[in-house]
């Protein structure tokens, strides 16, 4: 009894209540320029995945299965840059800021939830795009508007599970020392270097899960496109083979960046970087990444094209 009592003390003397978080340290001058910036990335996101979202959901051209895995991307990238810009932008203005144990931990959830659902997402819109491609024949009876919903609610569900006990663990670990975190947000790496306890059984289940959250989906996407390019190759016209590339040239764009900035910060070595490379480098993914997913897919997409077109004249012909 005696023990446990002074275990509970313990407890509830060490225990963080909040972090603070730092943000970029520089001049003020830097910080509103930054400020500005990211309120424009982030006015632009919502703004374009918003314009995605509603252009799919009211153009019968635009009911497909592509258009309908690229809303549900256009949902996740704001999803993500609601769960995390907001509170960027608050931290620049006040040379950083006080986040609650709670809050963080909602946070992170969310942020890993977005990831996690991206990293599904487009190993579902890679296999589309090697039925439409490698079996044209039997696209529309394998990629009906059923089995859509389902491999989306799929990939929802598999990311809000699997990350729902990654963050039960994180939050159970103990913050005894500093509550000072030099990053933006409530992210991993950081969270993992200020507790005092052993990381190793938590660095074993982001090992495991790492499988159905990244690893599988990756497999999937390189499969796929190894499948793809043989395809493509033996078209064999020019125009055949151009016009089958430029059907997943937007996607492969995509997975590009997406890919290339997670793996910059979380698989690379990060011993040579600094804390300020670390935190540009995050914001390629939390920032720049979902804002110009929407220009990419509109800007080489004649479907969306048009749509914007036709919405814009139905405007203009019901304007009193």
């Amino acid at each position: 009894m005696w023990c446990w009592h002074n275990f509970v003390k313990e407890r509830n003397v060490t225990a963080v209540t909040e972090f603070f978080l730092i943000g970029f340290e520089g001049s003020q001058d830097l910080r509103v320029f930054l400020f500005f910036l990211l309120m424009v990335a982030y006015s632009g996101t919502i703004c374009g995945n918003l314009l995605i979202i509603t252009l799919v959901s009211s153009n019968k051209n635009l009911h497909t299965p592509m258009y309908f895995f690229i809303s549900q991307l256009s949902i996740s990238d704001i999803l993500l840059t609601t769960d995390i810009v907001p509170n960027i932008l608050h931290i620049l203005l006040n040379n950083g800021g006080k986040i609650s144990f709670f809050r963080c931990m909602i946070q992170f959830y969310f942020f890993c939830v977005s990831i996690t659902f991206e990293c599904l997402l487009l190993a579902v819109m890679s296999y589309d795009r090697y039925v439409a491609i490698c079996n044209p024949l039997r696209y529309a009876s394998i990629m009906t508007s059923a089995q859509c919903v389902k491999l989306a609610a799929m990939c929802w569900m598999v990311g809000f599970t699997i990350i729902l006990s990654d963050t039960i663990s994180i939050s159970m670990l103990r913050f005894c020392g500093s509550n000072v975190i030099n990053h933006l947000f409530c992210d991993l790496v950081p969270l993992l270097a200020i507790s005092c306890s052993d990381v190793f059984i938590i660095q074993l289940e982001l090992y495991i899960l790492s499988f159905p959250g990244a690893i599988i989906p990756s497999t999937v996407i390189i499969l796929s496109y190894i499948n793809i390019v043989s395809t493509i190759l033996r078209i064999s016209s020019s125009t055949g083979r151009q016009k089958a590339f430029s059907t997943c040239s937007s996607h492969l764009t995509v997975v590009s960046i997406f890919y290339w900035t997670l793996l910059s910060v979380y698989v690379f070595p990060t011993q040579e970087k600094s804390s300020t490379t670390g935190k540009v480098l995050s914001l390629l993914y939390t920032v720049l990444t979902p804002f110009i997913n929407p220009i990419i897919y509109s800007l080489r997409n004649k479907d969306i094209k048009k749509a914007v077109q036709k919405t814009r004249w139905k405007q203009i012909l019901n304007f009193p």
